[in-house]
């Protein structure tokens, strides 16, 4: 849980958000990755997981929507509700960050205005450059290739459909 950008599926970070609420791995652990399970369920799966859907947490100026979706679908999800993630921010596997000044009502006002139209993911000029055959492509077709294959659709609508609880923390 680093918080860095791992590029983790959808199937994989909603596993270990399912850890995180309880479930057990169906693996092994040795005694010292019990230990470390428990005290992540105790001190971090409070302010990043909610059993009945997503969830908002504030900390002071920081505001992150921990969706447990992976980073296509979080990188997908940036693009779709730029009214309300912040425009600094890149996506994790598991949280987007949000403006600090988005309210609750600010939130779902952007997710309603989504319907069914989600935006590609925004595309780093590298990513294009590394794109095989990218210079015999005009420069738009390329970014166009690029965004779709980092989308993910079908993960994105799955977390704008579940509810989100929002909480304020001291920590």
């Amino acid at each position: 849980m680093s918080g860095g950008i791992a590029g983790l599926s959808y199937a994989l970070t909603r596993a270990m958000r399912e850890v995180l609420l309880g479930e057990n791995p169906p693996v092994s652990l040795t005694r010292r990755a019990e230990a470390c399970l428990a005290g992540q369920r105790e001190n971090d799966a409070p302010d990043t997981v909610h059993p009945a859907g997503s969830l908002v947490t504030r900390t002071g100026a920081d505001v992150r929507w921990w969706t447990w979706a992976g980073y296509r679908a979080n990188a997908t999800l940036a693009s779709t509700l730029q009214s309300v993630t912040d425009p600094l921010q890149r996506p994790t596997d598991c949280w987007l960050r949000l403006r600090e000044d988005c309210t609750p009502a600010d939130w779902r006002a952007a997710r309603d205005r989504v319907g069914e139209n989600l935006v590609l993911p925004d595309v780093d000029p590298r990513a294009v450059r590394g794109l095989k055959f990218s210079a015999a492509l005009p420069e738009r077709l390329a970014v166009a290739t690029v965004a779709a294959r980092l989308a993910d659709f079908d993960a994105a609508r799955l977390v704008l459909a579940e509810p989100v609880r929002f909480l304020a923390s001291s920590g």
